[in-house]
């Protein structure tokens, strides 16, 4: 695991300014004691646009903490909290197995809305993952999301990760039941109020899910995938992913100096590259379909025509 600040350093360091967006993501990002001192060097060395953190919000006193580090250290970049909550009350406890978590979460939050009155690069997201355990109930866990006022809501849906130990769980839904979620949400966004890039972002929202429908029920590639090309993943003992869907190391940050550009152009990237490009993989992880939606003309088409016309 790359454990010593100074790994990390030299990571960022080589990386340099070539990165719009980057997620620390885990599990839990906030059980590590120097989340913030990692993602201050990310923004010292690369300057990313946006640096997004999902939390589950059990740790109050240290997310809050934490994200007061990062915003006060970080103020050209803005910085996405995104509140992971799958359902309401003890309902949210059961399906992510902590008790208590909900309380927590919401203490947390209502900590995170009092940072954000002092720092305009603090957005602040409620998230919920779809899985086999809330689907049947989607709606009703919208709703009673609306009382926290978040900046905004997303969703993804759920599926087996590697980095998250649930492979063999059985957890995402089918494309039928989904399906109608999509759809609220797609009209949800293309009714929002938003103006200037947040509507163009709430447009792009749109489309996402609808990806995402399609990508459960033909289960293939709807736009290609640029995984590996525009993004990859780093893994906590510093394998190099395309993402963290396939999880397949290409090479590893320190035997190569902390330096990402060998395993960039490696035979073994070339040869994933390639099984992306054929189509070998499908899947609707929200982070790279929407790097994937930016490089893909058409849809970026279906997105400005949609912002101008709504």
């Amino acid at each position: 695991m790359l454990e010593r600040k100074s790994e990390w350093d030299k990571t960022f360091a080589k990386i340099g300014r070539s990165p719009l967006y980057i997620t620390f993501t885990g599990g839990e990002p906030f059980l590590r004691k120097d989340t913030a001192d990692i993602v201050i060097s990310a923004y010292n060395h690369c300057r990313p646009n946006v640096i997004t953190i999902p939390t589950n919000g059990i740790l109050t006193k240290r997310v809050l903490q934490q994200v007061e580090n990062i915003c006060e250290n970080c103020t050209k970049s803005k910085i996405g909290i995104n509140l992971s909550l799958d359902a309401i009350g003890e309902e949210h406890d059961k399906i992510r197995r902590v008790p208590g978590n909900w309380k927590k979460a919401m203490q947390t939050w209502q900590g995170l809305k009092q940072l954000q009155k002092r720092y305009d690069n603090l957005v602040l997201t409620t998230h919920t993952v779809i899985s086999k355990y809330n689907i049947d109930t989607f709606f009703e866990i919208y709703e009673g999301l609306q009382f926290l006022e978040a900046d905004s809501f997303i969703t993804e849906i759920a599926e087996e990760r590697v980095e998250l130990d649930t492979i063999g769980w059985d957890i995402t839904p089918t494309a039928k039941k989904y399906a109608p979620i999509a759809d609220f949400l797609s009209e949800k966004a293309n009714q929002s109020p938003a103006k200037g890039i947040a509507k163009l972002t709430q447009s792009f929202r749109s489309q996402y899910y609808q990806l995402a429908k399609q990508t459960l029920y033909k289960g293939r590639q709807i736009i290609p995938c640029y995984a590996s090309w525009a993004s990859c993943q780093i893994a906590p003992n510093g394998d190099v992913w395309s993402c963290c869907i396939r999880a397949e190391s290409v090479g590893n940050m320190r035997e190569h100096d902390y330096d990402l550009r060998p395993i960039w152009q490696s035979h073994d990237m070339a040869k994933l590259r390639k099984s992306i490009y054929n189509q070998e993989c499908a899947c609707p992880m929200a982070n790279a379909s929407y790097a994937n939606m930016i490089l893909h003309v058409p849809t970026v088409m279906k997105v400005i025509i949609n912002t101008l016309t709504r």
